[in-house]
């Protein structure tokens, strides 16, 4: 599955120029891992960082203007770091699979004449094929909507190919294109048709992202009947997915029930019950109750967690899962084994997701190494500044000397200022 190696926003906020992991231009830099925690402060920006990726999922789903606005975000010029005037920015280095070659998003966002935000530029590139050094080539490049780009999988090079044997432009074999709304993005627009497949699977890919807005109050209710393939950003639709897996992978979610009932403290059983109306229920058995409970019964933290281990045992994760402070609500010794299955299913099978957290809760923390952390704090200028916690040599030695990463932040061992 798609995983980012690296991730780069300007002039977002409090991030005015932050990068986690490895950049195109940034190669000796070791990659984020599958699974990756944000620790910091509250007012460190962890909550802005969260933001960032879904910021750019928004614009992908609506569009620049719109992105701006929702969300409570307040508009470009609220989003825009203060005293800025270059352009939001944000960089993606990522790859389709283990073997294949990196591909870079770069995006920038700014204010036309009539003060509002579209899409500045956008460029995607690629070494081309055995090409292990040297600078990508661009497969899109538009700036203020006009542009060229390359169709076909492996144009770039055939293109480039050609070129060294003619004239050595390099922008042989590039068809020109012009936009008609500059709050669309390209890839929005281009990604939708067959001759342009690259672009389309980077569109899916941002599309799949899953970013957690989990309320328990709206999880708790009882949608209409309708299975439905995926928890939504919102866990309003727990009934629905119960619903589908029920219908389309009976023998295999009675298992996860097993599984997840074996996860949850108190909780004895789990299993389903088919309303007249059609729609499935969960009933709970915690072995005290002479009668099993159901989903709206549940207490906030163990209606989260059930939906966490729900969303990673999906027979098709999303490439993506973003989770901000997933302990609130959750007894302070469950966060360990909960960090624990994060990682279990981000570095499990072949179609892993790659999930990313924060967290300000040193026992989520004490289940990690110093490679999957990253430590975000206010730098002198009130700007957000983060130092992966690998970099600290004393970090990494008390770790090997088996003192838990969670109790040495909690000791102020771990400073990014």
């Amino acid at each position: 599955m798609a995983q980012i190696e690296g991730f780069r926003v300007q002039n977002f906020r409090a991030l005015r120029d932050v990068t986690l992991g490895k950049l195109s231009n940034l190669q000796k830099t070791k990659p984020l891992t599958p699974f990756t925690v944000v620790i910091g402060k509250n007012g460190t920006g962890k909550s802005t960082l969260i933001d960032a990726f879904g910021f750019v999922a928004d614009c992908l789903s609506y569009d620049v203007e719109t992105a701006c606005d929702m969300r409570q975000r307040g508009g470009f010029e609220r989003l825009r770091s203060a005293g800025v005037c270059e352009p939001i920015s944000f960089e993606i280095y990522y790859r389709e699979g283990r073997n294949e070659r990196p591909i870079t998003y770069e995006l920038s966002i700014s204010l036309d004449k009539t003060e509002r935000p579209f899409v500045a530029s956008e460029l995607l590139k690629q070494r081309r094929k055995n090409q292990k050094h040297g600078r990508p080539f661009p497969f899109l490049r538009l700036v203020r909507g006009k542009g060229h780009v390359w169709a076909g999988e492996e144009a770039v090079a055939e293109a480039a190919e050609e070129a060294a044997e003619a004239s050595d432009q390099e922008d042989a074999g590039q068809e020109a294109v012009e936009l008609t709304d500059l709050r669309q993005l390209g890839i929005a627009t281009l990604g939708t048709l067959k001759e342009h497949p690259r672009i389309k699977r980077f569109r899916d890919f941002i599309k799949g992202w899953y970013l957690s807005y989990f309320h328990p109050d709206a999880a708790r209710s009882l949608p209409a009947a309708g299975p439905q393939r995926h928890l939504n950003v919102h866990g309003d639709n727990i009934g629905n997915v119960v619903q589908f897996m029920e219908r389309e992978h009976k023998a295999r979610f009675a298992l996860v029930l097993e599984r997840i009932a074996g996860k949850i403290p108190g909780i004895r059983s789990i299993t389903t019950e088919v309303t007249p109306d059609k729609r499935v229920l969960l009933r709970f058995d915690d072995g005290v109750q002479t009668e099993p409970f159901y989903a709206q019964q549940m207490s906030d933290g163990t209606l989260k967690m059930f939906a966490y281990l729900l969303l990673l045992e999906d027979p098709q994760p999303p490439p993506f899962i973003c989770i901000e402070e997933p302990e609130n609500g959750l007894y302070h010794k469950l966060l360990e084994s909960l960090a624990q299955e994060f990682r279990a299913h981000a570095t499990g099978a072949k179609n892993a997701p790659q999930v990313f957290v924060t967290t300000h809760q040193p026992y989520f923390v004490d289940a990690l190494s110093p490679n999957e952390v990253w430590i975000l704090a206010r730098g002198e200028d009130s700007y957000c500044v983060i130092t992966r916690a690998s970099e600290l040599p004393l970090v990494n030695n008390l770790v090997a000397e088996g003192l838990p990463l969670g109790g040495l932040w909690y000791s102020d061992y771990l400073d990014a200022g």
